[in-house]
């Protein structure tokens, strides 16, 4: 049993302390280009919907289920993907995701009614959903202790680019003439191409050593990802283990709803819910919002409007949060956002009762400064914790619970944003998300720890698995 318990330190110590390689910055594009795409795919359907409204002439109801089908099959998503990445591993689902988005964004591009088009929209947002998971533990497990969060990150900074390129190329082809009846066609088609540009180097990535080791206890397969992730060749006297002893933990799937996992799945889930469900409410309802403030402004001066807040205070805060990760840690950087939405939301909320309006350059201004703390706070957070917090063989599924919760919240928050908006205005809206990102605060101070600069096997408190049940996979010479 020690020495497994050797051989595991030893194995994974080089995954630990190498320095940053091109391999890292590979997966990191990989995994990258998917969260690219799911940022347009989710955010472009704010615009289609104003596009289609007067073409179809949608209902509050449809516009309703329209902007939020997609999250909830995000939700189902994430839940499956992170599961199956637990039983089959990693690498023989990687790239099925984004196949499953690309054939529902060619769909949702030719749907011929509303029934339609909310059906593709809920198999692209499965496509999504399972992004999430998968993306986020490919990076972690392929990280070094000292660069994973950053790296995790950067790959959820693309969302960033993502939200940009979505109002961008709105204002291009509407500004080109194309006809609204065309254009929203061309908007939801294109998502398909940065996710086919992946397929095929996500079905070339090697199963992480993490699981390989940890959930298979195959030791051949680990030393491969190794010696690929590093480009030494690990020597047989270095890998093979001695006596044959188990070096794969042993973790059951119900260990994850056992303390302490419980209680950090409590965290991570319940965050990332009340995140989404102010981040995405208000994001994808953005035309909604503008027309309130705005209610003079053309449809693309709206779009400029969302596009100066995404340039100036959402895309450049994702990386400022990749880049701080490390230094500052998660949760530091997780309160501190929650707790300056609640500000932003705050200030909005308050100066629009007694029919006192913010002037839409304040609104955009307070409205931009909430993408700062959602950026540099727990729109990206969110994402590394459960990437990091649980036990390997049981990591997939702690993180697909955690993105699926975090979607359920976004569906919510979207499906009834527009409903709120109508019942209780702008004042009342936003002081229900100031409510919400109060708890966040309070909830992360609570239930999750600070992972920086820990191995995955001390965050996760892999120590407790390492019994000697498990089977191992002789490395041969």
């Amino acid at each position: 049993m020690e020495e497994a318990k050797d051989l595991r330190s030893e194995l994974l110590n080089k995954v630990d302390e190498v320095d940053l390689v091109r391999h890292h910055f590979r997966t990191m594009f990989t995994a990258g280009m998917g969260f690219f795409t799911d940022a347009y795919d989710l955010f472009i359907i704010g615009v289609v919907i104003a596009l289609l409204t007067p073409i179809w002439h949608l209902t509050t109801s449809e516009i309703a289920i329209l902007g939020s089908s997609s999250l909830i099959a995000a939700a189902l998503g994430a839940y499956i993907f992170g599961r199956v990445a637990d039983i089959f591993g990693r690498k023989a689902i990687y790239g099925l995701e984004v196949i499953i988005l690309t054939i529902g964004a060619i769909g949702s591009a030719f749907s011929k009614d509303i029934t339609q088009l909310i059906i593709w929209r809920i198999i692209l947002g499965i496509g999504i959903g399972g992004d999430y998971p998968i993306s986020a533990i490919i990076m972690s497990e392929y990280s070094n202790r000292k660069d994973r969060g950053k790296l995790v990150s950067m790959v959820f900074s693309l969302q960033g680019i993502g939200l940009i390129a979505g109002p961008m190329a709105a204002i291009l082809i509407l500004m080109l003439g194309v006809p609204h009846v065309l254009a929203w066609r061309i908007l939801l088609g294109l998502g398909a191409i940065p996710a086919a540009s992946v397929i095929y180097l996500r079905r070339k990535i090697k199963e992480t050593p993490y699981f390989s080791l940890q959930a298979k206890g195959d030791v051949n397969e680990t030393v491969a990802a190794i010696n690929d992730l590093t480009g030494a060749k690990i020597k047989n006297s270095e890998s093979k283990p001695n006596n044959g002893n188990g070096v794969k933990l042993n973790t059951k799937w119900y260990d994850l709803f056992k303390y302490p996992n419980n209680l950090k799945l409590l965290g991570t889930a319940g965050s990332w819910f009340l995140l989404d469900w102010a981040f995405y409410g208000n994001s994808i309802s953005w035309p909604l919002v503008m027309k309130s403030i705005m209610p003079h402004a053309t449809f693309i001066q709206g779009l400029a409007a969302a596009t100066i807040v995404f340039v100036v205070f959402a895309a450049p805060f994702y990386w400022v949060a990749a880049f701080s990760m490390d230094k500052l840690g998660r949760k530091f950087i997780q309160i501190l956002g929650f707790a300056g939405m609640a500000i932003c939301y705050l200030i909005i909320s308050l100066t629009s009762f007694g029919g006192f309006v913010l002037i839409p350059a304040m609104f955009v201004l307070i409205f931009g400064l909430s993408y700062v703390f959602v950026e540099f706070g727990p729109n990206t957070t969110t994402f590394v914790y459960p990437a990091e917090v649980f036990p390997t063989p049981i990591r997939g599924m702690g993180d697909g619970i955690s993105a699926g919760t975090g979607k359920f919240g976004a569906f919510l928050g979207t499906l009834l944003f527009p409903f709120l908006m109508g019942a209780i205005k702008v004042q009342g809206t936003f002081m229900v998300l100031v409510v919400i990102s109060i708890l966040g605060a309070v909830l992360t101070a609570f239930a999750l720890p600070e992972p920086k600069e820990m191995s995955l096997r001390d965050v996760a408190e892999e120590n407790k698995y390492a019994g000697d049940e498990g089977r191992v996979i002789s490395h041969k010479a």
